[in-house]
């Protein structure tokens, strides 16, 4: 697929999705990079991979698109598919919905002095202010303003400028990105961030009216939702039952620019600005809901190049940023949760302390939380494979962002309940993929058959094998796709065995052909 769009379907809630009984992954393999090398089958959380005839397999069903495979390919023989910049030609007005793991890529962005031709001098005078205010170059104000604070005296209007600086309650650089994303040819652009913001506030009012499950688990990650459906079954009803930040975005995108263009939502295109592959699966094939209102994923990776090319170029900041620092600080691990302004939480981030906090949660060893963030991706969204930056650099970078943004930008009506088009449509269910049979008679004798066949294998969980454990390799055994000479360790016992006797023998032979060798002398 060039695009990602499905043919056998139409718009649903304004996006597309495959159907129900296909599978549709965005992390796929490159077997002509595949060495076998078996890194992958061994970070997989699903044990999704195997590497059979000296190259890996993907199982399809098992398969969450986390992207951890992408992470530790050393050969890229794994990769993610997303549409491209190309898809926007097919629509008549054109919505780009940047994740604010977006904002983290560009360095200096909590100061706006990275283009020269912007016209900023650096004159200390009332106009230069003035100037640096009406152009929303916010570090140079701020620098200007500093000096008349110092000198008093060199600028007695300082005063009224001040008052006109205070009136711009959103001067950051996030405006550079959007400016450059209008310019690279959308019509639009409305930040995740705004979304994220209504995601916080719809999250503390069901909160707050009890009758969640707690701990209550994020749902914003999709790889963590897909992850718990098909290992955690017991944790699918703390799952929160709201739209992704995403989602609701492309939501409010599409009504509102309809509702200003009196263009129809069907040809209005939302597009998301990804930084992981788990995103594109959950465009086209969402959980939680009918379809989804974004029209496709763009990977952060490839707006990049471009995207700063155009900030490079612009002249002049549009002020279209919305959102403040609640919203922004879901790029990173425990923004989410930091949002609810309750101290029982716990946010956790990497595929691995994920996996890890969802089985205490499932054995009940964790009592006392409200909340539990989960994120695949180390760091949290900025980690994510298809972004350019080191996640732990960006988290950074948004860090002193945030600090020239307001708390938050968008509200719920304080007194109504949450918008029904905010919530999932339909509830989370297990999906068993990990089964041995449908059978359970069948099923608790292959359950025997693996145990007995584990016994025999070493243990090591190397992978040499091809599968992730030595008891994933019985498991394969069991189903007839694998054999237990598979086993280096068992192969080897086995030489051993036949050349002890092979040497056993050696020197011997039979009393009747000795015999008749005599005769023969």
């Amino acid at each position: 697929y060039d695009n990602l769009a499905c043919p056998e379907r139409g718009h649903a809630l304004g996006g597309r999705r495959f159907p129900v009984d296909r599978f549709f992954h965005s992390v796929t393999l490159d077997k002509d990079k595949c060495l076998g090398c078996t890194n992958c089958i061994k970070r997989c959380p699903t044990e999704a991979i195997r590497v059979r005839e000296g190259k890996a397999q993907i199982i399809s069903e098992r398969c969450i698109d986390c992207g951890e495979c992408i992470r530790v390919c050393p050969h890229h023989a794994k990769k993610a598919r997303y549409d491209h910049l190309s898809v926007l030609e097919g629509w008549k007005y054109k919505i780009a919905i940047p994740a604010p793991a977006l904002f983290g890529q560009f360095n200096n962005l909590d100061d706006i002095d990275i283009e020269a031709n912007i016209g900023i001098s650096k004159d200390f005078n009332n106009f230069e202010l003035c100037k640096a205010v009406v152009t929303r170059d916010m570090a140079r104000a701020l620098m200007i303003a500093e000096h008349f604070a110092r000198n008093p005296k060199d600028n007695p209007l300082l005063v009224t400028v001040l008052a006109l600086f205070g009136q711009f309650n959103n001067l950051d650089d996030i405006d550079i990105v959007l400016t450059g994303l209008k310019q690279m040819g959308f019509d639009d652009v409305y930040e995740v961030s705004r979304g994220a913001e209504l995601v916080s506030d719809a999250t503390r009012k069901l909160m707050a009216d009890g009758r969640l499950p707690k701990p209550v688990i994020s749902s914003a990650c999709p790889a963590v939702v897909r992850l718990i459906r098909v290992r955690f079954p017991d944790l699918c009803d703390h799952v929160l039952n709201l739209n992704a930040p995403m989602e609701v975005s492309a939501m409010m995108a599409k009504r509102a620019a309809s509702e200003r263009t009196g263009i129809p939502v069907e040809e209005i295109g939302a597009f998301f600005i990804t930084p992981c592959p788990a995103k594109v699966t959950d465009i086209k094939m969402p959980i939680g809901t009918e379809g989804s209102w974004c029209d496709g994923a763009i990977a952060i990776s490839e707006v990049f190049p471009l995207l700063s090319h155009r900030m490079d170029k612009l002249e002049t900041v549009e002020p279209i940023g919305q959102s403040g620092l609640i919203g922004v600080s879901w790029a990173g691990s425990g923004g989410e949760s930091a949002a609810l302004l309750n101290e029982k939480y716990l946010a956790a981030d990497g595929i691995e302390n994920v996996i890890r906090v969802l089985e205490e949660l499932e054995d009940e060893r964790i009592r006392e939380l409200d909340f539990v963030e989960l994120n695949a991706c180390s760091g949290g969204c900025v980690g994510g494979v298809l972004c350019v930056e080191n996640g732990y650099v960006a988290k950074a970078r948004l860090q002193r962002l945030r600090k020239y943004l307001p708390v938050s930008q968008n509200h719920l009506d304080s007194g109504a309940p949450v918008p029904k088009d905010m919530e999932w449509t339909e509830p989370l269910e297990f999906a068993p993929v990990l089964k041995l049979s449908q059978n359970l008679e069948e099923a608790m004798q292959m359950m025997e058959h693996i145990d007995v066949i584990c016994e025999g294998l070493p243990g090591l969980d190397c992978g040499s094998c091809g599968a992730p454990s030595c008891r994933a390799l019985a498991e394969d055994v069991v189903k007839g796709v694998a054999r237990t000479s598979d086993c280096v360790f068992v192969m080897r016992e086995r030489v051993k065995n036949v050349a002890d006797t092979l040497s056993s023998i050696g020197g011997y032979v039979p009393s009747c052909l000795d015999s008749k060798e005599k005769q023969g002398k």
